[in-house]
């Protein structure tokens, strides 16, 4: 089955949904990533939290509008806070997203997230190689880095979709989003985009803010991902290089109007 392209009619749809909803995005993320991807939630008009004490993590994913769970720098003890979290968020009913950071490789990670499947994310959002081992299938991967390519983990996507009951974005050089019967496919971005920490981090707090939003959450998905690989087009065409290219990235995230209208 052929994924659809993505319209830019939903992701201009998504954007102003985001710009005037603001949605609150309780961010337990790793600690390389946690300021770049609060300023990428700022540019694009959400506003972001990052609460990680298991007492008051499990209160406050009660009250964000969405929940990003990034097992990047994982521990025991954050393990614990996370749970929490997910409990409470899914308790009354806020949508969580996961980014499975380099599951496939280490145990405890791996484990966890299998665990966190079990309680039902909105989305999960990974690169080829942790789509793919946290589908139980064969995978490359080095670390946090891909050896497989988005394509080829497009199967493992849709029976992960299907058998959590989500939505899996698997992203690349193209990127593929899918709830296991329809796909949807996001073309753009630049390899640039590669050479910077945060950016597919980020992307997952995008993609739990898209998950508070109205509408078919294919769509916001698979918009969540347009909207970052625009602004990473644009900014790559606008710097000299990786340490350039983070400035110009937010600063193309604040101006996105003009690139995604119909």
């Amino acid at each position: 089955m052929q994924p659809d392209l993505h319209s830019r009619t939903a992701t201009a749809h998504a954007l102003h949904h985001v710009r005037t909803r603001s949605p609150l995005v309780h961010c337990m993320t790793n600690d390389v990533v946690q300021t770049f991807t609060a300023n990428v939630l700022l540019a694009l008009g959400a506003s972001p939290a990052m609460v990680v004490d298991a007492q008051e993590a499990a209160q406050f994913a009660a009250i964000a509008d969405a929940l990003l769970i990034n097992v990047g720098t994982l521990t025991g003890e954050r393990a614990q806070a996370m749970r929490a979290a997910v409990v409470s968020a899914s308790a009354a009913q806020k949508p969580w997203t996961l980014d499975p950071v380099a599951v496939g490789a280490l145990t405890l990670r791996s484990r966890f997230c299998r665990e966190l499947i079990a309680l039902r994310p909105a989305a999960i959002r990974g690169n080829a190689s942790e789509i793919l081992a946290l589908a139980g299938m064969s995978a490359g991967g080095r670390g946090v880095d891909t050896t497989d390519t988005a394509g080829a983990a497009l199967p493992a996507a849709r029976t992960l979709a299907r058998e959590a009951s989500t939505i899996v974005a698997v992203t690349g050089e193209v990127d593929y989003v899918t709830d296991g019967s329809r796909t949807l496919a996001i073309a753009g971005g630049d390899a640039l985009m590669t050479r910077v920490v945060g950016t597919g981090c980020a992307l997952s707090a995008v993609v739990a803010a898209s998950c508070a939003l109205p509408g078919d959450r294919l769509e916001n998905v698979a918009s969540a991902c347009a909207l970052i690989k625009q602004a990473g087009l644009t900014a790559a065409q606008q710097s000299a290089g990786a340490g350039s290219f983070i400035p110009a990235f937010l600063d193309a995230l604040w101006t996105l109007d003009a690139e995604v209208q119909v």
